[in-house]
């Protein structure tokens, strides 16, 4: 995956296709997930790959192997109501971080199903957080 010189431009793009779409976009399974800024106290909207999970849903902190998190993931962890938008649905959850050996489970899980996350855990010099998205209700 080539990350875009304007970042910000893409992901606006990305948004509008999605919406567009009525909730697809780029032939991956996407969301959008909404969180509130961990400094601004802002909304921000960013759009990513999920991946089922029973009854909740997974989205992977890897930044494509970078060496740091996300913005989105600082964001949820200083404030971890967030909004999600996936097929067609809009709802309230609840992320949640999961450490030690839970991580490394559900990560191994997600890298069977998906093994370019395999290639961007060995450049990325850092633990890449997964998240669980647990819709409130």
């Amino acid at each position: 995956m080539t990350i875009p010189d304007d970042m910000g431009a893409h992901n606006r793009k990305v948004i509008e296709e999605f919406r567009a779409a009525g909730g697809t976009a780029h032939g991956r399974p996407m969301l959008l997930l909404t969180t509130t800024g961990a400094r601004t106290g802002r909304a921000h909207t960013a759009p990513m790959m999920y991946i089922p999970h029973g009854d909740d849903i997974l989205v992977v902190a890897s930044n494509a192997g970078a060496p740091k998190h996300p913005d989105w993931f600082r964001n949820l962890v200083a404030h971890p109501q967030v909004t999600v938008e996936v097929e067609g649905e809009k709802y309230e959850a609840t992320a949640v971080v999961p450490e030690g050996g839970e991580r490394d489970d559900i990560f191994a899980g997600v890298v069977e199903r998906y093994a370019f996350f395999a290639d961007h855990q060995a450049k990325a010099g850092r633990t890449i957080p997964v998240v669980v998205l647990r819709r409130h209700g």
